[in-house]
């Protein structure tokens, strides 16, 4: 029997990302040719490992990818994007924001950094891990932070919402498009054929555990696999792994164009680049079957 090659994937210890891979762990999709590992990271730790090109499959803020487009292609799976909602920007009640308050941001290369960047140049920005910017918020550390993933559904009652990322998106974007938050990337350096098999193992993960989401939700819940509670976990569910997570639609892929080009054009990335022209080639395999 030949032996299988191990595929890497990083992925962030957060509800969405654990619910959308755990499939595979749980054994529910299988392959013949690959056995799936993962390691669990902190956005900011998963965006720097994919400069570094770490892992062979790994999350990734959307807003990071032109600067890796060269040495990861994108996949289609696993996509998280906001529609109405998204990361916030919070402070005390008390506080009143000059224009060059401070702020804990959750990673330098995240979707809510490049948007928060453009819209307040004149913030003074430090990074943390996201769980650690509310306390950052509380202690007067910084004057606001940016909360992100499960942070957006309950914080503080001393603290308040100044600012939706969601309605600065909207202002940039002009035009009502879902929010690209967060995605997943591989490496171009696996042969053409074991990268279109991964991307169809993972999306079929994402497919199973939307179509058996309670069983999925039950035995993330019961081996303590997540840091919320089953009424938050739902909740969560159904902003970030719902069924438009399963595979990108071409409303999403227009919004991922949208960032990328609000990103060139604020300085941010070299070259403004459309999705399309950096997914897997599926027809690649098509053609190999003829």
């Amino acid at each position: 029997m030949l032996n299988k090659k191990e595929i890497v994937v990083a992925h962030s210890p957060d509800a969405d990302d654990i619910f959308m891979y755990y499939a595979i762990k749980f054994g529910w999709i299988d392959s013949k040719d690959f056995t799936f590992s993962n390691i669990a990271l902190d956005i900011e730790t998963l965006n720097k490992e994919a400069l570094k090109n770490s892992y062979d499959v790994t999350a990734i803020s959307f807003g990071l990818y032109p600067k890796i487009k060269d040495e990861y292609a994108l996949l289609r799976t696993a996509v998280s994007f906001g529609e109405g909602y998204g990361p916030k920007l919070i402070k005390k009640k008390s506080k009143k924001l000059k224009k060059n308050f401070k702020v804990a941001l959750s990673g330098e290369n995240t979707t809510n950094a490049l948007l928060f960047k453009i819209a307040y140049p004149n913030a003074r920005i430090i990074y943390k891990n996201f769980l650690e910017i509310e306390k950052a918020v509380l202690d007067d550390e910084v004057d606001a932070g940016v909360l992100i993933h499960e942070s957006i559904l309950d914080f503080d009652g001393s603290l308040c919402v100044e600012r939706e990322l969601w309605d600065i998106w909207l202002e940039l974007a002009k035009e009502e498009l879902p929010l690209p938050l967060g995605g997943m990337a591989i490496r171009r350096s696996l042969p053409l054929n074991s990268a279109i098999e991964c991307e169809e193992i993972l999306t079929r993960a994402v497919e199973v555990a939307r179509k058996n989401i309670n069983l999925a939700s039950k035995m993330l819940l019961e081996r303590n696999l997540i840091r919320v509670d089953e009424d938050k976990l739902k909740t969560y569910l159904d902003l970030y792994a719902n069924d438009n997570s399963v595979t990108l639609n071409k409303i999403q892929k227009k919004a991922l164009d949208k960032l990328f080009k609000i990103g060139y054009e604020g300085g941010y990335f070299d070259e403004a680049i459309e999705c399309e022209d950096f997914f897997i080639p599926l027809d690649y395999k098509e053609l190999r079957e003829k």
